[in-house]
């Protein structure tokens, strides 16, 4: 078995004589399962289209000119710097052939004894091709830099224009979906252009930047509740913010957003945080697949009709009578999943009973800007200054690495003081901008 193994191993990994894990996806979910098995005597193997951990809660920060982009990313190679059995690879995995126990990765193939599936969730645009052409998702790390350059490249083009429409168009702001990321990113552009923005571009006038927020249910922050999502919605108004329920974005193409209600707005930014769906990987049967592109698992999170191959987090449904749907598309879930399975894949090397999955729910949490946030837990429902605080303690001490905290805790702390977002840099060149070829500075 051991020399067969070694045979498909061309992604030069070396068979050490132990079962070997392959967990696809360095998420919340992933990240824990690889912390618990190194514990155990086993080989354990990570693939990720990126070479880094990112914190996605705080990438709206990123976005708004309030983070560092590498405040929220972390090394994998240096999270298990120190661990022996422990191996990462840079590649996406294109296969799996489970008859054969054997992954297709774009740096070669390699066989598993065990596999987690933890590939997250990417964008949902629902099927609307020109929304998904012209908006901007805010889900990676890319996504973030990206729409901060556009909004301030914006404002600089701004600054050139004659043409009043035009100029309205690049510095009024359109975000779709009333969950966490939407709010927080309304709330944070309302600081922008309340404290940042006239200081930057003295030359406009700021009154006329409108911020829009489109939900299409009832309320904000629909995880929450309703005393949750009633002060969000009053902190964004008393904020600038126009909200928008119960409505939808119909069409975008690029500078004309039209709802279902007939309303539109003239905007050369829709920032679209609407919603998500999983990533599920070719080759697993597409009976497993069900509504969300998520993979359907049972009670210990194997994949169904599957006997040694797993999905945890965003990319998972785990379909009970308490959880029709699955459960919520966010880190908490992930984590004690990635978390328990560690442990039931060593009761399974080991012949063991396996454990079944019951999510503990903490609660959930959103910050709409200074001073302002929303808080719901079983104990304890609050909102304003406190819930502020617990939103920054809980996220500072769920980023991967001192470093990080260190630098996340002063950045907050200096804008605090000073009202500042100091991180106001566009970084590479507009789509539009020619490179620059033979010129010399």
């Amino acid at each position: 078995m051991a020399e067969n193994r070694y045979k498909y191993s061309d992604a030069h990994i070396a068979d050490i004589g132990k079962k070997r894990v392959i967990v696809i996806g360095g998420g919340f979910g992933g990240l824990e399962v690889v912390r618990n098995l190194l514990k155990q005597d086993l080989q354990v193997v990570l693939f990720d289209k990126q070479n880094h951990h990112t914190f996605q809660p705080l990438l709206y920060q990123v976005a708004t000119s309030g983070l560092e982009s590498n405040s929220i990313v972390y090394p994998f190679r240096k999270c298990f710097e120190d661990e022996k059995n422990f191996y990462f690879r840079l590649g996406e995995v294109l296969k799996i052939d489970p008859e054969n126990n054997y992954l297709e990765t774009s740096v070669g193939g390699l066989k598993y004894d065990y596999l987690v599936i933890a590939t997250g969730a990417i964008t949902n645009f629902y099927g609307m091709q020109d929304i998904q052409k012209n908006a901007i998702p805010i889900k990676t790390i890319e996504d973030a830099i990206f729409l901060r350059n556009k909004i301030l490249r914006n404002f600089e083009e701004a600054l050139l224009s004659k043409n009043e429409e035009y100029l309205n168009s690049l510095i009024d702001y359109v975000i779709v979906g009333g969950g966490p990321t939407g709010v927080e990113i309304a709330g944070a552009l309302s600081e922008l252009r309340a404290n940042v923005f006239p200081k930057d571009y003295k030359e406009l006038d700021l009154k006329d930047m409108d911020i829009h927020l489109v939900e299409g249910s009832p309320r904000l922050l629909n995880g929450m509740d309703e005393q949750a999502s009633a002060k969000a919605k009053e902190f964004l108004e008393g904020m600038g913010v126009h909200v928008y329920l119960q409505d939808h974005v119909k069409s975008y193409d690029g500078n004309l957003v039209t709802l279902a209600s007939g309303k539109t707005f003239i905007s050369k930014t829709l920032v679209w945080a609407a919603g998500v769906c999983g990533s599920p990987i070719a080759g697993i049967r597409d009976e497993c697949i069900v509504a969300g592109r998520r993979i359907k698992v049972d009670e210990f999170n194997r994949v169904v009709g599957y006997e040694n191959i797993f999905a945890i987090g965003d990319c998972a449904a785990m379909i009970t009578e308490k959880t029709p749907k699955g459960h919520p598309m966010m880190a908490p879930p992930a984590m004690q999943q990635g978390e328990l399975l560690a442990q039931n894949i060593k009761n399974l090397v080991q012949k063991k009973t396996l454990k079944p999955f019951v999510y503990k729910d903490l609660g959930s949490m959103a910050t709409v800007g200074r001073n302002k946030a929303v808080v719901s837990m079983k104990m304890l429902n609050t909102q304003g200054m406190f819930a502020w605080f617990i939103w920054m303690f809980v996220h500072l001490m769920s980023l991967v690495g001192f470093r990080n905290k260190v630098g996340v805790f002063f950045s907050w702390l200096w804008s605090y003081i000073s009202y500042d977002k100091s991180n106001r840099l566009i970084i590479g060149r507009s789509v539009a901008e020619p490179p620059a070829v033979g010129k010399r500075d």
